[in-house]
């Protein structure tokens, strides 16, 4: 049996427990032998992150650490990478022959792919598994969870008002957000 790989991309501004739980469902419901986690850089398609690249990816090995499973990929945060979905993938896939791999991504992202770069041909590149977002109807293969509302950009707002937002990230997560005073 060949080692799927799902890959779970995002800003990760901060990682928080949606993120985990969205993992951890992908690795069951999807028969994968790893998560590779591929936080972005600064795409031209969206605002930049508030943190920075080396923040994030420590806020990230904080919440993996522990699971053999996950694994972290920082090609997207290279000066020279597109920061565009495909160019990774295309990479990954040229890297792990004979591996599936698998686009994990949100039904908000699935409903506006039409506009993601080369969408048709990165569909023949992997599989795409969606995780149900709160108010989503898409019809696609769907990882089964339950759908929370927690973001980044909620938690990051919650932090900079001074409110609690320990039942939302990591508690390590968290104690790095504090201790750098990312946020506020």
């Amino acid at each position: 049996m060949t080692l799927r790989i799902g890959i779970l991309g995002g800003t990760f501004d901060p990682v928080h427990n949606a993120h985990l739980a969205v993992a951890s469902a992908a690795l069951r419901a999807l028969n994968l032998g790893q998560v590779l986690w591929l936080p972005t850089g600064t795409p031209p398609y969206r605002p930049a992150p508030v943190a920075t690249a080396e923040h994030r990816v420590a806020m990230l090995r904080l919440a993996v650490a522990g699971e053999p499973r996950y694994a972290i990929d920082e090609r997207e945060l290279r000066p020279e990478a597109s920061g565009f979905t495909f160019d990774s993938i295309a990479e990954l896939k040229s890297e792990n022959p004979g591996r599936a791999l698998v686009l994990i991504i949100g039904a908000d992202q699935y409903e506006k792919r039409s506009s993601w770069h080369r969408w048709p041909e990165l569909e023949k590149l992997c599989e795409v598994a969606v995780f149900a977002r709160p108010g989503s109807t898409t019809k696609a293969k769907i990882i089964p969870m339950t759908p929370t509302s927690v973001s980044a950009s909620d938690i990051r707002a919650r932090i900079a008002r001074g409110e609690d937002v320990s039942g939302m990230v990591p508690a390590e997560v968290l104690n790095y957000i504090r201790n750098k005073g990312l946020y506020s």
